[in-house]
């Protein structure tokens, strides 16, 4: 009689994701392939064998958390179970074998055209083998340059966040029927990005991302339709759309007009409450889109718009387009619809060549435009950029100074905004429950950076309140971007 036969575990695997939500929905794809085959994923990288660790090559500060987080992560290889430690993303697609050879303590670091292939490549790394690294190269010239030549699909080329899992996936990690995609949530909050596009075809002088990141090319709606089903079934409540360039959905695929379309769909799927859209270029930002923003039931009235800059001199500089009126009167368009509408933007103080009157055509813009958030960012050089190689750099000293002037007037801009809200009736997505009192964002605030909302009084509601839950309140009050708020009594979850 033989014995009891023994099986080996699975090896098990932490995904560290670092940057933006276009980062974390990668994550849930490589998560996803990653369990399909076996592996057993885990949140701590102590408990992991493995440690994947999703890297943000944006700025340089973003770029030095990666760095650290996977030092820390090798660290684990001396004091726990951890054998090998794996950096992805865009650090480790930018950069290539450099980064390896800059970076010793990590055991390899894949590209993005890795990633169809991940779990293979992870079992020979920790199995010991030497995973040569990628030699960096212009995602931009993967694609045709003609838009509508690229049919949405990348034929060949690796498009993270864009698979369709084979119809053999199993259940557990993706959809029962229909399109599947490959991802698996490791996040269980109420909200979950969901991918528009990848890339971008603009040529800002300042940015490097459509280098790494490659030409713009839109999933196809039946895909994000299918992708955003499958997360509503998993408890997601709202649907945060996300790419490099939002306004840009659909022309790849002959229809500019198709995120106006599909945004009714979105907001029409059973147990999704909200939709957010992220990222829009003020000079695309055309009126039907914003229309469909402002007025579509279930769609959030939120417009982030990447500003950058008022001065018409910087942007030209910048090879972006706009000056304070055509900015302000987009925002008049937007506020005529909807008064409550939420708007952030970011800006870039210190860009070479930059004045101080321009400076003050930045500011004098910012006080008449009534922002919710504003992201203030100091230029600094990257690499590969054309700004890199401008005249008229200004001293580090004093783009930290400009930072600190431009941030001060914002802190007291948008807690002026946030107080303007005092009296207005919110609905606000529950994130965290903690005694008589719940936090979550309203349908102005973005996720992770734009504030929250404190909502008490729920002694008053006749069911208790839970993640997810909609919650009807009066904002009484606010500190900073934050609001307050009180539980309306005749409505709860």
């Amino acid at each position: 009689m033989s014995g009891p036969t023994t099986s080996q575990p699975p090896t098990t695997v932490a995904l560290v994701t670092l940057g933006c939500a276009r980062n974390e929905v990668d994550s849930e794809e490589l998560a996803g392939r990653l369990a399909a085959d076996g592996f057993a994923l885990v949140s701590d990288p102590e408990d992991a064998d493995a440690v994947v660790v999703n890297t943000c090559g944006f700025v340089e500060a973003a770029k030095k958390d990666s760095v650290d987080t996977l030092l820390a992560a090798s660290d684990l290889k001396e004091s726990g179970r951890t054998q090998s430690v794996v950096a992805v993303g865009c650090l480790a697609e930018r950069y290539g074998k450099d980064l390896a050879e800059a970076l010793p303590e990590a055991d390899a670091i894949l590209g993005f055209d890795d990633y169809p292939d991940i779990s293979a490549r992870l079992r020979r790394i920790m199995a010991g083998e030497t995973h040569a690294a990628h030699t960096p190269q212009d995602r931009r010239h993967l694609l045709p340059i003609a838009p509508a030549e690229r049919g949405g699909a990348a034929v060949d080329v690796v498009v993270p966040g864009h698979t369709v899992a084979a119809p053999d996936l199993p259940v557990g990690v993706a959809p029962a029927s229909g399109p599947r995609p490959v991802r698996r949530r490791l996040d269980t909050g109420p909200m979950a990005p969901l991918k528009l596009a990848s890339g971008c075809d603009r040529r800002c002088t300042f940015c490097a991302i459509p280098s790494f990141r490659g030409s713009f090319v839109s999933r196809r709606p039946s895909d994000v339709l299918g992708e955003a089903r499958w997360l509503a079934e998993q408890g997601v409540r709202e649907l945060f759309l996300v790419s490099e360039n939002s306004t840009s959905y659909g022309k790849d695929l002959g229809d500019l007009r198709l995120l106006e379309t599909m945004l009714p769909k979105l907001a029409g799927i059973d147990g999704v409450e909200r939709v957010r859209v992220s990222y829009l270029q003020p000079a695309e930002t055309r009126p039907d889109l914003v229309r469909a923003i402002a007025t579509t039931p279930g769609v959030a009235s939120y417009f982030d718009l990447s500003f950058q800059h008022a001065s018409p001199t910087v942007l030209r500089r910048m090879k972006r387009f706009g000056d304070p009126d055509s900015f302000l009167g987009l925002l008049e368009s937007i506020r005529t619809l909807d008064p409550t509408a939420g708007v952030r933007c970011n800006v870039i103080v210190g860009f070479p060549g930059e004045t101080e009157d321009d400076v003050e055509v930045l500011t004098d813009f910012l006080e008449r435009a009534r922002l919710d958030v504003v992201g203030v960012f100091g230029y600094s050089d990257e690499d590969g950029t054309e700004a890199a190689g401008f005249d008229g750099k200004i001293d580090e000293a004093e783009v930290a100074e400009r930072v600190r002037h431009v941030t001060g007037l914002v802190e007291e801009l948008t807690a002026q905004r946030a107080e303007d809200r005092v009296g207005d009736e919110v609905a606000v997505l529950v994130e965290r429950v903690d005694g008589d009192e719940v936090e979550g964002r309203v349908e102005q605030q973005g996720p992770e950076v734009d504030g929250t909302t404190t909502v008490g009084g729920l002694d008053a509601l006749t069911a208790p309140v839970g993640v997810g839950d909609l919650v009807r309140a009066r904002v009484t009050g606010s500190s900073g971007v934050d609001l307050l708020a009180t539980a309306l009594p005749e409505t709860a979850g």
